[in-house]
């Protein structure tokens, strides 16, 4: 596939990047070109994607998303449409990538394809992800100290006054093992908190 001149200058200015991808998929869904730093990525052999359909590096719940994308890409030719999509690792896996497309055009108004620039956010959703877990720990841990904490704290707080303020023995004997069983609570929960 022969690029228009203001994709091929993209194309070219990125050929050697190791950080983006730049692909085109022509009219029949398959790879027309393909950057080096795609098919080191992304090629399962040692051969180029150059020729091969567009899904062979997708997940398979991510077709349908990148088939949509590119019809938008022909609804409305003059704006970048901007996907988030998985592909395969090579071992098994995937890793996510961002995408912005734009439908491409020769010189008599044909549409020729769809013209790729990509780059992989993996790290970024990973910390998302792990952000989301930190929060909701977060909350979990602020719960149990809004709720589980203030009993045995106000146990602990209660009991200590009433120890202050009394001379009776057998006071002081009904209420110490109750300050233990609070202490114990209260310890309980700062242990679980702490795992």
């Amino acid at each position: 596939m022969t690029l228009p001149d203001n994709f091929l200058h993209i194309a070219e200015f990125l050929k050697s990047s190791n950080t983006f991808y730049t692909i085109a998929i022509g009219m029949d869904s398959t790879y027309g070109y393909v950057s080096k730093s795609y098919d080191v990525n992304f090629s399962t052999t040692s051969n180029t994607l150059a020729g091969q359909h567009f899904s062979v590096t997708l997940h398979p719940d991510d077709i349908a998303i990148c088939e949509k994308g590119g019809a938008a890409c022909f609804n409305d030719p003059d704006k970048l449409i901007s996907v988030t999509l998985r592909k395969h690792d090579g071992r098994g896996g995937y890793i996510v990538t961002q995408w912005d497309m734009q439908a491409m055009f020769d010189k008599d108004g044909s549409p020729l394809g769809i013209f790729c620039l990509g780059y992989n956010i993996t790290d970024f959703v990973e910390s998302q992800d792990n952000l989301k877990d930190a929060n909701l720990k977060l909350d979990e841990i602020h719960y149990i100290q809004s709720h589980e904490v203030r009993k045995p704290l106000a146990n602990i707080m209660g009991l200590t006054e009433m120890l202050l303020s009394t001379n009776e023995p057998q006071d002081t004997a009904t209420i110490l093992p109750k300050l233990a069983q609070a202490t114990k609570e209260l310890d309980a929960i700062v242990h679980r908190l702490s795992n």
